[in-house]
């Protein structure tokens, strides 16, 4: 069983967030709180060390008192990006990145992936849950991934590849699906607008 220090604990706040103004996402208000400390305070009890991915207001984002780590590509390729930051700076094996605009995500996150990444044997594993329709959605930015894949996905990233999906799945990745009757049905709503924030309540 992998133990919760052996995994580093990744915030994605590295994007462009255009649907939002181009605002620096991870720091708008929720209930007067930034987005990325509702990311954090979830994460905490799941890993051990903590980090943030940002390419911007780096010196606001040291205020939670983790290392603040920019992609280290140009042009903001998307959260595969953030992936490959976290995995060159990450001190431990594994690293488990999840969004900034999803605070709702569950408290067993990290556990559940383990699960289906040791069942499945395999170095990646990506979440699943329910959409409106009943359908299973996969939700691959959040995702527990072993440093060694740093290479593969610097390879997949310089050849045009952006999907985080596509690359999981060029890994075998295992799914951690989230549709148990107490499974918070909104759990992996994130919010990529200004009126989707508003809209945002916490658990």
């Amino acid at each position: 069983m992998i133990s919760r220090s052996r995994i580093t604990g990744l915030v994605l706040a590295g994007g462009q967030a255009r649907r939002m103004g181009g605002e620096d996402k991870g720091l708008q208000l929720l209930h007067g709180t930034p987005l990325v400390h509702w990311a954090l305070a979830r994460l905490t009890p799941q890993v051990g060390p903590l980090a943030i991915n940002a390419n911007r207001n780096a010196e606001r984002y040291r205020a939670w008192q983790v290392p603040v780590w920019p992609d280290t590509l140009p042009d903001h390729p998307g959260p595969l990006a953030g992936f490959l930051s976290g995995l060159t700076h990450c001190a431990t094996p594994w690293l488990l990145a999840v969004p900034c605009d999803a605070p709702r995500f569950p408290h067993d996150l990290a556990e559940r992936l383990v699960a289906a990444l040791e069942q499945a044997r395999t170095a990646v594993a990506i979440a699943s849950a329910m959409d409106e329709q009943g359908r299973q959605q996969p939700q691959p930015v959040f995702c527990l991934m072993h440093q060694r894949l740093a290479p593969s996905i610097a390879r997949f990233l310089a050849h045009g590849g952006r999907k985080a999906y596509a690359w999981a799945r060029e890994q075998g990745c295992a799914i951690a699906t989230f549709h148990a009757p107490d499974d918070d049905p909104h759990a992996f709503f994130n919010a990529n607008t200004l009126a989707e924030l508003r809209s945002l309540a916490l658990p």
